[in-house]
């Protein structure tokens, strides 16, 4: 179990914003990777598509498990690293929105880092 770390919220708020500021960043670097391999996918099977029968038999067309072990590694889990993201900043938003700048707040240690920034 995770220890929890106990500060005052007056010294926490601007650091959770910076937080969230960049997982936020993160999450939409990973999206666009995603969207540029899954254009890349799309523009090569049109291609392929768009070939003469002959061609295509020629030119042969990667084996299925091979699209679908490229898609776990280019889409499944960046997308469930980007899950996990928009968890940590839906936390530190529920801790700044549940908080007064003179309170004691208790968060996990995960969020240590960001004192650390």
């Amino acid at each position: 179990m995770p220890l929890r770390t106990t500060r005052k919220a007056a010294e926490v708020l601007p650091f959770l914003e910076a937080f969230i500021t960049r997982k936020e960043q993160q999450a939409r670097e990973i999206e666009q990777v995603v969207e540029r391999y899954e254009v890349k996918r799309m523009k090569e099977e049109r291609a392929y598509q768009t070939m003469s029968s002959f061609r295509r038999m020629l030119s042969g067309k990667k084996p299925d498990h091979h699209l679908a072990v490229e898609y776990i590694h280019y889409v499944k889990k960046p997308m469930e690293q980007v899950r996990k993201l928009r968890a940590e900043i839906e936390q530190a938003r529920q801790i700044m929105n549940d908080s007064k700048p003179g309170d004691d707040i208790t968060f996990p240690e995960e969020f240590e880092d960001i004192f650390s920034s």
